[in-house]
């Protein structure tokens, strides 16, 4: 736990991770394992959500809560264990992309199959594709920056600062709560939502909040805020 940084309430998820973290880092597993083993809990995730009854997409929404725990623990097991790396980092981003894009395919279909109106369809490939602009996107940029930085350019900003930068102004705080606070707790909203069988208000959120996201991503600084 030594080697874990401590965080404030927010993100909800850190709270979790940090706690489990410690376990994970007794066993001989290493921080790529651990991104592996939340690809399989996000693939459940996703193939859970695709049947479309109340009790597949509680079950899915859990295995999503587990992959986002993991997700999280991956980071701090690879810290701890001195592990961290460029493959771990585009390894982790990669299945990042593999699991919303699935999430909102998969949440798509089901809702679809349960209520025989195929627009929930393509609210959810709306919803994935703007995930996997966003994938990209990230992939072009990192690429542009690291050709005119060289070894000195770092994808997640933190060592261009000693610590996060917090936010000032309407814009920053907007841009940190979208990219940030709701990224990492997302999993929460799912669990809440599929608790009251509501998930279905999350496809027409994302087929306009997931292209907002990515479009994000081109305001200066936005990708300096972490958490």
């Amino acid at each position: 736990m030594d080697k874990l940084t401590k965080v404030s309430i927010f993100p909800l998820i850190r709270q979790v991770s940090l706690r489990v973290s410690p376990l994970i880092i007794r066993l001989p597993v290493s921080a790529n394992q651990v991104t592996t083993t939340s690809l399989l809990a996000g693939v459940g995730a996703c193939w859970y959500l695709a049947k479309g009854t109340y009790e597949t997409t509680l079950t899915g929404a859990l295995l999503f809560l587990i992959y986002y725990i993991l997700d999280n623990c991956d980071g701090e097991v690879a810290r701890a264990k001195n592990q961290s790396s460029e493959f771990g980092e585009k390894y982790d981003t990669f299945v990042d992309w593999v699991v919303h894009a699935g999430f909102f395919g998969s949440l798509g279909w089901g809702v679809a199959q349960e209520t025989g109106q195929n627009i929930w369809l393509w609210l959810g490939l709306f919803g994935a594709a703007g995930g996997s602009i966003n994938y990209l996107t990230g992939i072009y940029i990192d690429f542009r920056f690291r050709q005119h930085l060289g070894e000195e350019y770092d994808s997640t900003g933190r060592s261009h600062h000693d610590e996060a930068p917090a936010p000032k102004g309407v814009k920053q705080w907007t841009v940190f709560i979208l990219r940030e606070l709701l990224r990492a707790d997302f999993c929460f909203i799912v669990l809440f939502l599929a608790l009251f069988d509501v998930t279905w208000f999350l496809l027409p959120t994302a087929a306009v909040g997931a292209h907002v996201y990515w479009m994000t991503q081109f305001i200066r600084g936005a990708r300096d805020y972490h958490v």
